[in-house]
């Protein structure tokens, strides 16, 4: 059987019609093309060119075979083209979805850098609540959601992204910018805008106050936490917000951001389709949400 080095000398050898030809056309020395040729036509048992002063021209009972040669270089010609397509994403989909705190900003600048990567990759972004997300992964309407809670699901697969706090908001003039951190006792005085507990990011949000036993009575219950930023900023109360939810270069003038006196936890996850293989693309875009939060991680 020929190897594929074989086929490559043979048809070197056809197009340039020298040896010295070939090797010019391969980057290799002459006398290594003359090697393979003798050992392929011994391996063949018959001849492939005959040669006269140096050039060397297709015997007749070889051209069937040149024909096959040229075919199997060609199906390899395009594989590699085709491999080459697919490593810079070329006809491919990718469907990547997050939850509003992640989607706001680290999500857009992970993926920059999966397009810097694969820059003929087709993608398809959503936005995703989280009771929303199991939906979108079963039913396989994309393969990754970043979400700020743990799904428990036997279909899905959960993947930690980060670990980082929950942080205080409250206007840039309000007495409580003074403190250096703000316990929830002091928030709860104030009117609270924030999201209702029985959504589940409301009541990781919530948790700092209910470890505390205080009941919240929000006086503006709102979607996001960037929407929550966006009242604080107005002067209409404060709030308690995740890190990711107020990163990047949009953040409020008239705010502040505080630690929260108290013990703070907010954990990141990348779910998927336990029963779907991951892509390369989905890898990719799990190690640059990861890079992308550690990045925003405030004191």
């Amino acid at each position: 059987m020929l190897t594929l080095r074989q086929i490559e000398v043979i048809r070197a050898i056809m197009i340039a019609g020298t040896v010295k030809g070939a090797a010019d056309l391969l980057g290799v020395s002459a006398p290594g093309i003359s090697r393979v040729m003798k050992h392929t036509e011994s391996q063949l048992g018959l001849s492939l060119f005959s040669r006269t002063h140096g050039r060397y021209t297709p015997t007749e009972e070889a051209r069937d075979i040149f024909s096959q040669i040229s075919e199997v270089y060609n199906s390899v010609d395009n594989l590699q083209e085709l491999i080459a397509s697919l490593k810079v994403g070329g006809g491919r989909t990718a469907g990547f979805a997050a939850v509003p705190s992640i989607a706001h900003h680290v999500f857009p600048a992970a993926v920059k850098s999966v397009r810097a990567d694969f820059p003929n990759l087709k993608l398809r972004l959503n936005t995703l609540k989280i009771e929303e997300a199991i939906d979108y992964l079963l039913l396989q309407r994309g393969e990754m959601v970043a979400l700020s809670y743990k799904l428990d699901h036997p279909g899905l697969l959960m993947v930690p992204l980060y670990r980082g706090t929950l942080k205080a908001l409250v206007p840039a003039d309000h007495p409580l910018a003074a403190k250096d951190a703000i316990s929830v006792h002091d928030l709860a005085r104030e009117p609270m805008i924030g999201i209702e507990s029985d959504d589940p990011y409301g009541r990781i949000l919530m948790e700092p106050f209910l470890a505390e036993n205080i009941d919240i009575d929000l006086s503006i219950s709102v979607r996001t936490g960037h929407t929550t930023a966006s009242l604080v900023s107005q002067g209409l109360g404060v709030g308690v917000t995740d890190e990711l939810s107020i990163a990047g270069p949009t953040i409020h003038p008239g705010i502040a951001v505080r630690p929260i006196a108290e013990p703070t936890v907010f954990r990141t996850y990348a779910a998927f389709n336990a029963q779907v293989p991951r892509s390369a693309f989905a890898d990719r875009m799990v190690t640059y949400l990861k890079q992308e939060m550690e990045a925003v991680k405030l004191p």
